[in-house]
């Protein structure tokens, strides 16, 4: 073959690489926009809890696991007190004992939808209360399920390096500042200071930040800005700007304590459905006593972020009854 025929067969083939390179390109699906730090926050969800008497509107934060079946199940975090409203205490006899029972009634989970710059919609879910530490006396945790499988697909990732963000870190908050109306509401602040110790209040740490909080944040999520992961759970403040978080070491510490870290961490192996019923939600009951001076100076000092509404109840209506003294009238027949 002469030099003409190797030039042209060098082209065709390089001609045909091209033509297969196109082919490729156009049967591969479009690579998605890489999602950014306020994409992977969205994470966050509404907590409505309507209670006999008020209705109490916070935050939460969706922690997604498969179950052994298959199936996606959405846990969420929240504050206790958030939940508050909804718990009941019973007693029943016992092999000749008195025990403390504790239930709860379902609050709803709320995630807002949005596309193409607007809201378009809300999904509204019934949840469990698998686990529960009060704000008094516990961590002023709560742990829900979402009762249906696969309800959205999102996930939180947890700090959980052991490493304590240093004083000035930049962070997020993202929760349902001043309930559903500001459901999903992100905000911005520094890491101010850690293990604030006010023991009129509670006798574990708070962590304190800048982000700015209003009524509803309560059980809204802390983040790195650097990389979305979750640092704290938003629960009291004594201004917008002066707040304070249950530190995801805390969080650590009570799921280890309770046997719980495959909440928190997806490497850890999720119970079975048998497994998760024998897990008791409040662990020793405590009737709730009268809160001191000095506590409620404290309460008052560093209120709950928590949205609350009355519960307006409404009366049946009275059936109207004839008085006795209107005198009846006999129509004249017509003629």
């Amino acid at each position: 073959m002469g030099d003409w025929g190797l030039i042209y067969l060098n082209n065709a083939m390089k001609n045909t690489n091209l033509f297969l390179l196109a082919l490729v390109l156009a049967v591969l699906p479009a690579k998605s926009a890489e999602k950014t730090t306020a994409d992977h926050l969205q994470v966050s969800v509404t907590i409505r809890a309507e209670g006999d008497f008020s209705i109490g509107e916070g935050s939460g934060v969706i922690f997604s696991r498969k179950d052994s079946k298959g199936n996606l199940v959405n846990f969420v975090w929240t504050a206790a007190h958030v939940i508050d409203n909804l718990r009941k205490e019973r007693k029943v006899i016992r092999g000749g004992s008195s025990k403390t029972i504790v239930e709860f009634k379902d609050p709803m989970v709320v995630k807002e939808i949005r596309q193409a710059g607007r809201t378009v919609g809300r999904l509204q879910m019934d949840a469990e209360v698998l686990k529960y530490s009060d704000a008094d006396d516990g961590h002023d945790l709560a742990l829900l399920r979402v009762r249906k499988f696969n309800f959205v697909t999102d996930t939180v990732a947890f700090h959980l390096d052991g490493k304590i963000p240093k004083l000035g870190t930049d962070l997020l908050h993202v929760g349902s500042l001043l309930g559903q109306m500001g459901a999903n509401s992100m905000t911005d602040g520094i890491y101010s200071q850690h293990g604030r110790l006010i023991k009129s209040l509670n006798k574990f740490v708070f962590d304190q930040t800048t982000c700015t909080a209003f009524p509803g944040s309560s059980g809204g999520g802390v983040y790195l800005k650097s990389d979305a992961k979750y640092v704290g759970m938003l629960v009291r403040g004594a201004g917008e700007g002066f707040n304070l978080i249950v530190p995801v070491r805390r969080m650590q510490d009570y799921c280890k304590e309770h046997e719980i870290m495959w909440a928190l961490d997806p490497k850890v192996a999720m119970p079975t459905e048998a497994e998760i019923k024998k897990i008791p939600v409040e662990n020793s009951p405590k009737e709730k006593a009268e809160d001191s001076e000095e506590k409620a100076a404290a309460k008052k000092m560093f209120p709950f972020r928590l949205r609350v509404y009355p519960k307006v109840v409404e009366k049946p209506l009275v059936e109207m009854k004839p008085s006795p003294n209107l005198i009846k009238i006999k129509p004249h027949a017509i003629r």
